[in-house]
């Protein structure tokens, strides 16, 4: 076995509000149950501009953020048996659930009491190395390159996760048209659904995309759809939207909120609600939403739209994702 790297080149956390800064890390053989991964790519999503604008509390102290890493496995701990040398492995948000607490007993990981998080309590892949629990580390579909597949591991499996909350729905909405949308888009198509693509005002380039993408209608977020609608999910971050998703909805419809954080969700008046519509949130993934998941999007199959950006130009990706400045996922490469 080649010897392991003794420093890597990360961007790490540096306080809320402020720019990601450079820094040089040490490198350490992965213990126990853990893998480190020679990091090939790390999508760029709206989650790590809420854990550097502070939306999210208590980050981990100089955090390296990114939760879609792809890379290769380099070492391997002494206890780890899911992955070896070579293979090509993705890190999503969830990075550890103690499998003790009331929530894991019960099937939902997704809310365990004690769960970590990768580029928030732990760090994650703005980095050219990464150590992750090898549980929580997944194969990945050969028909993706390294880019491509980066995007799958939070806007697709968030994304994944809220559709099967409104997979029955004949007409679907959903509004803030990027990452997450631009998948869940593919996927609904393929599954017979009619989508409808809310945008911000003006973007024409993200309501070309989804009708590229096999949307039957797109238009702006404060627009009524031409038919009501039977689901529908919000990814924009945008508690405003909530009540004009409601009134699109039909009775018996169901509004799927997506994000990890929303601004403030205004006063609405209980009609918007009446008539058994549904409205829930979405919080992580599971370990079987990933199998699921990845085992789905190559057969769909789902093509991520990516602009790639070096790893030392993460600011500059966090603000074109911040405004709205490109159609798809952003995505760091490394060299």
């Amino acid at each position: 076995m080649k010897s392991l790297p003794k420093r890597m080149i990360a961007m790490e956390f540096n306080g809320a509000g402020q720019p990601l800064r450079q820094a040089h890390r040490a490198v350490k053989p992965p213990a126990g149950g853990n893998i480190l991964i020679e990091v090939a790519a790390c999508g760029v999503c709206r989650t790590d501009l809420h854990v550097v604008d502070g939306d999210l509390q208590h980050p981990k102290r100089h955090v390296i953020p990114g939760h879609e890493v792809v890379g290769r496995v380099i070492a391997v701990g002494p206890s780890a048996r899911h992955h070896k040398i070579g293979d090509r492995v993705g890190v999503p948000w969830l990075g550890f659930t103690c499998g003790r607490c009331r929530y894991c007993r019960r099937g939902q990981e997704n809310l365990c009491e004690r769960a970590k998080f990768t580029g928030y309590t732990i760090d994650g892949g703005y980095a050219q190395y990464i150590t992750a629990d090898a549980r929580y580390a997944f194969a990945l579909p050969d028909a993706y390159s390294d880019a491509e597949a980066a995007p799958l591991l939070c806007a697709g499996l968030i994304g994944y996760r809220c559709w099967k909350l409104v997979r029955d729905a004949k007409r679907l909405g959903i509004y803030g048209f990027g990452a997450a949308a631009h998948i869940v888009a593919q996927l609904a198509v393929y599954s017979g659904q009619e989508v409808y693509a809310f945008t911000r005002a003006g973007d024409a380039a993200a309501q070309q995309l989804a009708r590229e993408l096999g949307a039957v209608w797109a238009g702006p977020s404060d627009t009524m759809p031409p038919k009501p609608l039977d689901g529908a999910i919000i990814f924009a971050p945008v508690g405003s939207l909530v009540p004009p998703a409601l009134a699109a909805l039909d009775k018996g419809g169901t509004l799927v909120l997506g994000g990890i954080h929303m601004s403030d969700i205004p006063q609405l008046p209980y009609d918007l609600l009446w008539g058994e519509r549904v409205m829930r949130s979405v919080a992580n993934l599971t370990r079987q939403d990933a199998v699921e998941f990845l085992a789905l999007a190559p057969r769909v199959p789902i093509r991520p739209h990516v602009t790639t950006f070096p790893l030392t130009d993460a600011n500059v990706a966090i603000e074109t994702v911040r405004k709205g400045g490109l159609v798809g996922a952003a995505v760091l490469q490394m060299d």
